[in-house]
């Protein structure tokens, strides 16, 4: 089955659909924020944050927002490199959506963000299901980076993964 998944800039109508995947502890597990708790707290963040982004969308099946993905810039001599991530509410895991919005910023994000030549993702080696979304998408594993960040608290393995602007879509 090929999901019909588009992806499009997040508005403060998006709030409650957020909140549900950002309130969820099995999605905030691997995110760098906490679970949400509140929606103001949410409100505050997507008024700072996910609004004024240069490259953040939202991740949407049958033209509802079930997730996010967002492809940040580097500055300065990294200006090339832009970050991948994504988060994705729980109960449409499985189904091909998260891959499918990796593909779909592949094909767009190399012209909306014209200095960058390549996307990195640095995924938690115990986050095997994002390694596996990656490599369905055309990314290289570049290799495992040791006690490379805190995360939560903890010091963890990440695995590195990239995929170059030349690289052939398959």
């Amino acid at each position: 089955m090929n999901p019909e998944v588009t992806l499009r800039p997040f508005d403060l109508a998006d709030l409650d659909d957020f909140y549900a995947w950002a309130s969820d502890d099995l999605v905030s597990v691997w995110c760098c924020f906490d679970t949400y708790t509140n929606k103001e707290d949410l409100l505050n963040f997507m008024k700072r944050f996910v609004l004024p982004h240069p490259w953040m969308r939202a991740i949407c099946y049958y033209g509802r927002p079930v997730g996010a993905i967002v492809v940040t810039p580097h500055r300065g001599e990294a200006q090339c490199r832009g970050e991948l991530g994504y988060m994705l509410a729980t109960q449409y895991w499985g189904k091909g959506i998260v891959t499918k919005a990796v593909q779909l910023v592949l094909r767009t994000v190399f012209e909306d963000l014209k200095d960058i030549e390549r996307i990195e993702a640095l995924v938690n080696l115990e986050n095997v299901r994002s390694q596996r979304v990656l490599e369905k998408s055309g990314f290289t594993k570049d290799g495992v980076l040791r006690k490379y960040l805190i995360h939560k608290g903890k010091v963890k393995d990440i695995v590195l993964y990239s995929f170059i602007s030349t690289d052939p879509l398959e």
